[in-house]
């Protein structure tokens, strides 16, 4: 068993025992995912694929609280932002602005890109060293505006 993993299942015990509800709910939804990916999909569950799931849970959450905040609803927006503080937990060290953008000149250096045709080729370079640290939506916006 990954050592994430093991950390999720002892936070879910640690949560239940402390009474708190809402961290234990996002727990279990986590949970619940990774047994989809593991018994479904037949994924062994590594630390990539772990955070790849964290990932997609936060990218949910992020736009269901867009939406509830255009729609005027804080309270859930409130709720999504809380359940994200949870999930970022289970995600490596964030990257800073400028380590971001320092990975970005390396990348478009390492890969030779000109234009706007080798993006592709920048993110496939970059995907390895920053998934997991870094909002991947965000950063091929960099990329797009840096080489476009």
């Amino acid at each position: 068993m990954s050592e994430l993993k093991t950390r999720i299942n002892e936070d879910v015990k640690t949560a239940m025992r402390a009474g708190d509800k809402p961290r234990l709910s996002v727990l279990r939804m986590l949970q619940a995912e990774l047994k989809q990916r593991e018994v479904v999909d037949a994924v062994e569950l590594t630390e990539a694929v772990i955070h790849a799931v964290v990932e997609k849970m936060i990218k949910q959450r992020r736009d269901a609280q867009a939406q509830f905040q255009n729609a005027g609803r804080t309270d859930l927006a409130d709720k999504e932002a809380a359940e994200i503080a949870v999930l970022l937990d289970y995600l490596p060290q964030q990257l800073g602005e400028a380590e971001v953008a320092a990975l970005i000149e390396q990348a478009i250096t390492e890969t030779g890109a000109a234009g706007g045709k080798d993006i592709g080729k920048v993110m496939a370079w970059i995907k390895p060293r920053a998934q997991g640290r870094t909002d991947m939506g965000k950063l091929s916006g960099l990329i797009k505006a840096k080489l476009g």
